[in-house]
């Protein structure tokens, strides 16, 4: 049977190097972004890779619109293994710039979303599911320059808590992953060496799972 990956906010940086990591694992890859030109880029390498990719263009922000679409490619793939969840909006405004509907706006997406999909993708997840999010030092370490960041880094990391305590009774697991560091285009901290480290948390053993695991390279 193929196992099954949905990516989120998917990409050309982490949520692209993970997309080619599955794929290289012989996963169907399901991709859902923002942009329509990014996803035929990214679905054509996870196909070269060895995978087979399914690919929407979709508004996380959009309730309806991405429970659709979730449901749609549960329907088609028959179930999901793994889910990944990867947005954030990054908004350079400080606290006495940003305003309250700009920083609603923001976790809207970097934390609010993740309820959309995991809630859609729920009926199609069994036990040894697992859902991943891709998280981050400015959850504890904010910089004040982009204030709404960090409030979402630290709400999804909190809302990942509380999703595992809800479906661990089932066999699914849940896990965000702290990256420590800046991404860059050589050592420790990049795209591809941060997606090794995201799959290798759904990987752990459940008997000593941690919903929180940070990458420091």
């Amino acid at each position: 049977m193929t196992r099954n990956v949905l990516i989120a906010g998917a990409g050309p940086g982490v949520s692209g190097s993970l997309a080619r990591l599955y794929a290289a694992e012989g996963f169907g890859v399901g991709l859902l972004g923002a942009e329509a030109g990014v996803l035929a880029t990214l679905g054509a390498e996870v196909e070269a890779a060895g995978g087979t990719a399914g690919t929407a263009v979709v508004d996380l922000t959009d309730d309806a619109a991405t429970r659709a679409v979730v449901t749609r490619m549960g329907t088609h793939v028959g179930h999901y293994d793994v889910v990944h969840f990867n947005p954030s909006a990054y908004r350079e405004k400080d606290p006495l710039a940003l305003s309250p509907d700009e920083l609603l706006a923001d976790v809207r997406l970097g934390v609010g979303a993740l309820l959309t999909l995991v809630q859609a993708a729920r009926p199609f997840m069994g036990p040894g599911g697992r859902i991943s999010v891709t998280g981050s030092m400015a959850a504890d370490s904010p910089w004040f320059g982009a204030a709404s960041l960090g409030v979402q880094k630290a709400g999804v990391q909190n809302l990942v808590r509380s999703i595992d305590a809800t479906v661990k009774g089932d066999g699914i697991r849940a896990v965000s992953v702290t990256v420590r560091g800046m991404l860059a285009k050589e050592g420790a901290f990049t795209p591809d060496n941060v997606a090794r480290a995201l799959r290798a948390a759904v990987e752990q053993d459940e008997s000593a799972w941690q919903t929180e695991i940070p990458y420091t390279g």
